[in-house]
């Protein structure tokens, strides 16, 4: 017999954390999320969507084995912003089973009810997007940091529920040494007789000025975006510096108009090319074997793109090109690196994907983030296409 317990213990939270080690002990792509990222979420004093929200989370238990877990959350700032007021369910792992599937989606459902919510969208984060967001769905090879990977049933087990795909998210790869379109060479060419723009990569002695920068073009690019909030200094200083430790300086670029930030796009070696070597745990041991890989292991070959935007006023010219081939003749040189993923692109940003396919890459990766209604009987809308 089935039944569900709340994860409100030690205990009940490390079998929540352990369940995707016996789940995927057969799949060789799988990467173990750190489980102290996991915990963060969870963690009142780390998270700060606590403040303006709440979670829980759940196993399912079979004859005393665990057999599934999810998570539900609300960030009430951004609930009664949908057409029915919107909640979310995460961190969903589960055996083969319909009926297992259901009574986990079930509860998160049960809960969110009890508190207002008319919907909930899944598998989300109680967090931002650019971490375990969206169901993978095509492209399952090793995932990259904090990207969800799940087995392709899962997609089954929500569709079946009554999910519906809410929006699309793309992730697209590209080589480092691959050749760029001649349209883009040729924009960065006038752009660089022209004294009024420039492009440079960040100084780590400087990071809390990129931070300001960082927030600038954030904040302009991205306000059109459904429940956007705008970023603060103090968001962005600390999101800055939290990529220090792992940063590489020439790996992140801005651009500039008259010295004013126009453009980011900002990469990073990729993760989980060397957090695969610590079975999810970054305890005092793990971080010196992830210290001693970051500064000799050169066989990670990989850097991931973060975050890229452009500010509307200097979209349509040609700066999204140009940032790239900046870039280029500084990454190129270093040989360092082979492959570059461009995560997170949602199929709502049809500038953005166009973008990608000019440049030349190719879709690796696709992620579904569903919605399901609880009132079938109302319409159901897709997320909004940025215009």
């Amino acid at each position: 017999m089935m039944k569900i317990v709340e994860v409100a213990d030690h205990v009940t939270e490390e079998k929540f954390l352990q369940l995707p080690f016996s789940l995927y002990s057969n799949d060789s792509n799988w990467i173990a999320p750190l489980k102290q990222d996991v915990k963060k979420v969870f963690d009142p004093k780390k998270n700060k969507h606590f403040e303006h929200g709440e979670c829980t989370r759940w196993l399912l238990m079979h004859d005393e084995k665990v057999i599934g877990r999810i998570a539900a959350f609300i960030n009430h700032r951004t609930a009664n912003t949908e057409d029915q007021p919107t909640g979310g369910c995460g961190f969903f792992e589960c055996v083969n089973n319909q009926e297992a599937a259901n009574l986990l989606f079930d509860t998160a459902k049960k809960w969110l009810q009890q508190r207002g919510m008319q919907a909930m969208d899944g598998p989300i984060n109680f967090g931002e997007r650019n971490a375990w967001w969206g169901l993978l769905v095509e492209g399952f090879t090793p995932p990259t940091y904090q990207m969800n990977y799940n087995p392709p049933y899962y997609k089954e087990l929500f569709e079946a529920y009554g999910f519906k795909d809410y929006f699309q998210q793309y992730s697209y790869s590209i080589g480092v040494n691959d050749s760029r379109p001649d349209r883009y060479k040729a924009i960065i060419d006038r752009l660089r007789k022209s004294t009024d723009y420039s492009f440079r990569h960040i100084e780590k002695h400087k990071l809390k000025h990129y931070a300001e920068d960082f927030r600038t073009i954030y904040n302009k690019t991205w306000k059109f975006l459904p429940n956007f909030k705008e970023m603060d200094k103090d968001e962005a200083q600390k999101l800055i510096l939290s990529f220090r430790p792992v940063m590489v300086d020439y790996l992140a670029w801005f651009a500039y108009y008259k010295n004013e930030p126009i453009a980011m796009f900002i990469m990073l070696p990729e993760l989980n090319g060397w957090f695969k070597h610590l079975k999810g745990d970054l305890n005092i041991w793990g971080m010196l074997k992830f210290l001693w890989l970051k500064t000799f292991d050169t066989s990670n070959r990989k850097i991931f793109g973060i975050i890229f935007g452009v500010v509307p006023e200097h979209q349509k010219k040609g700066i999204e090109g140009a940032i790239v081939m900046a870039a280029d003749d500084v990454v190129r040189p270093k040989k360092r690196w082979d492959e570059i993923e461009l995560v997170w692109v949602g199929d709502f940003n049809a500038r953005m994907i166009r973008t990608c396919e000019i440049l030349g890459a190719k879709l690796a990766k696709r992620h579904i983030t569903y919605r399901k209604l609880f009132d079938e009987t109302k319409e159901f809308k897709r997320h909004p296409v940025i215009e």
